[in-house]
């Protein structure tokens, strides 16, 4: 069986907790807001206030670290709730046995509210979602929620000889081992995520790969068949292409086509745009000399 080495989710977890579930209080205690519930509404995970350790998403062990230690002066019981919630999906089970219903207590327990017009999706185009988004403050991707920030880039899974949680060595998802602590923690929250959305959402797809669109991608077997009609009107996606590389798909493109049948039988309209301007500036952040941005300006 593959297996996978973790960066520490406990840790991450802990840091997660004191920062974002409700306000920081000086001696480390948060404060919870919607009455007993973790409620995140409209707030972007990753902003904390000066003097809160550590400052955002991919910070080091060692300052990640130091929020574990801050951590432990958390004393409101629903910051173990959450915590427990979450390893208690796993924890002492087989961990290519995990099912959907394993976390349903952790989405239970935390409220995740985008404002309308807001939700951000995204495939095989993670890092320039990320990017988009830490500058367009108003946006949120899936990472910059709770439960998303929790685990982003964390492997992590159980063994029913044990009750610890292992971070390291977790077998990888693969036709012998399909139901990981990982993969079904992020359908469970995809599927979360694009339930609460409304309004307009946007979508950003990469140009540049084989195909822009893929049903075996998540949001294309699960995100895009969660999004109710009556809560969303429109499905906007961007094709973006990498600065100087290769256009293999397109708005035109068979897979565009594919999702726009998707979409509208779910009786939701569909627009699509071709390397969104304001997403392009922020491509060519790195590759201002580029052809292709000198046209921009």
């Amino acid at each position: 069986m593959p297996l996978v080495e973790g960066v520490s989710l406990k840790l991450s977890l802990e840091r997660w907790l004191i920062r974002h579930c409700g306000s920081w209080k000086a001696e480390g205690t948060p404060s919870f807001p919607g009455g007993g519930h973790c409620v995140d509404v409209g707030t972007r995970v990753g902003s904390q206030p000066s003097h809160c350790p550590g400052s955002s998403r991919g910070e080091s062990t060692k300052l990640i670290k130091e929020s574990w230690r801050g951590a432990s002066g958390c004393r409101n019981q629903d910051c173990k709730k959450i915590l427990n919630a979450f390893t208690s999906a796993f924890v002492s089970k087989d961990p290519c046995s995990i099912t959907k219903e394993d976390y349903q207590p952790l989405i239970n327990l935390v409220t995740q509210t985008v404002p309308c017009n807001k939700t951000l999706f995204w495939s095989r185009s993670k890092e320039l979602a990320h990017q988009y988004s830490g500058i367009q403050n108003e946006m949120f991707t899936l990472e910059d929620t709770l439960l998303g920030y929790i685990a982003d880039d964390l492997v992590w899974c159980g063994d029913p000889r044990t009750s610890e949680v292992k971070e390291e060595f977790c077998p990888y998802r693969n036709e012998n081992c399909s139901s990981t602590a990982t993969s079904v923690f992020w359908t469970v929250v995809s599927q979360k995520f694009a339930e609460s959305a409304c309004g307009t959402v946007y979508v950003m797809l990469n140009g540049s790969g084989t195909t822009a669109f893929s049903k075996a991608s998540t949001f294309g077997s699960v995100e895009v068949f969660n999004l109710h009609p009556d809560r969303v009107h429109t499905l906007h996606a961007w094709v973006m292409h990498d600065i100087g590389g290769v256009s293999r798909d397109s708005c035109l493109g068979s897979s565009i086509k594919e999702l726009k049948s998707i979409v509208n039988q779910r009786n939701i309209s569909f627009l699509c745009q071709d390397d969104y301007r304001p997403a392009r500036f922020v491509q060519c952040v790195r590759r201002p000399e580029d052809p292709a941005c000198s046209t921009l300006m």
